[in-house]
């Protein structure tokens, strides 16, 4: 039998070598990057079964980074680690598309257990894709198609990836504000129309051929 491939994003050495060792140890096929841009490329290559992701990655929020693989279609299981314990933070790394959450300091063996637990309900995993198309970067919060990029705000990028993640799904407003902003904001209608109207004009200045459309009474959709 393969042994479940776990890649770990954490750009504490020490603590990436103590998770990388122990999950080793416990019968996976582990593997250590420490930034969120390396964690992409690597995905780009190489197919894990689930993923251990900081949170407060050195170059991105390993949220963004989630959202960046949710919008290409990697469905891969996401374990969140990190220091913040506050139900807005909770909140916030579900609504980014992860599946689990520990917080620092750690108990090992429920790692492992959680992990366990995500791989049992995990379809397997599925080769990664280059279709050229629209690409996310949580690093510089950018969107690419071929040569050409334009800047996304913190808001926009979460916002675009949500979206993206669900292509030709009308995904409901308040799914959208969860995902963009963080839990407890006060966001008006007004507000979400104003960004989504900001994302329509840097995907046409992309020249993507994406476009966000209005589904009434519910909320958006890119297609």
């Amino acid at each position: 039998m393969t042994e479940p491939r776990i890649l770990v994003a954490e750009d504490d050495l020490e603590l990436r070598e103590l998770l990388l060792s122990g999950l080793r140890h416990a019968g996976f096929d582990a593997a250590g990057v420490g930034s969120g841009a390396e964690l992409l490329a690597r995905t780009a290559s190489w197919t894990p079964n689930a993923l251990i992701v900081d949170v407060g990655l050195p170059d991105a929020d390993g949220r963004d980074v989630c959202q960046a693989l949710r919008a290409a279609g990697n469905p891969v299981p996401v374990l969140f680690l990190t220091a913040r314990d506050t139900r807005a933070d909770r909140l916030a790394g579900f609504g980014a598309g992860g599946d689990d959450y520990v917080t620092k300091p750690f108990d090992f063996a429920e790692v492992i257990a959680r992990i366990h637990a995500l791989l049992r309900r995990a379809d397997p995993p599925a080769a990664p894709v280059d279709d050229g198309g629209l690409r996310l970067d949580p690093a510089s919060h950018a969107a690419h198609l071929g040569e050409s990029s334009v800047t996304l705000t913190p808001t926009e990028f979460r916002l675009l990836a949500a979206l993206a993640a669900r292509p030709a799904e009308a995904v409901r407003r308040r799914t959208l504000i969860a995902a963009a902003w963080p839990e407890g904001a006060i966001v008006h209608d007004n507000t979400l129309d104003v960004y989504i109207a900001r994302l329509r004009r840097k995907l046409t200045t992309l020249g993507a051929e994406q476009v966000i459309t209005n589904v009434y009474s519910v909320g958006f959709t890119l297609r």
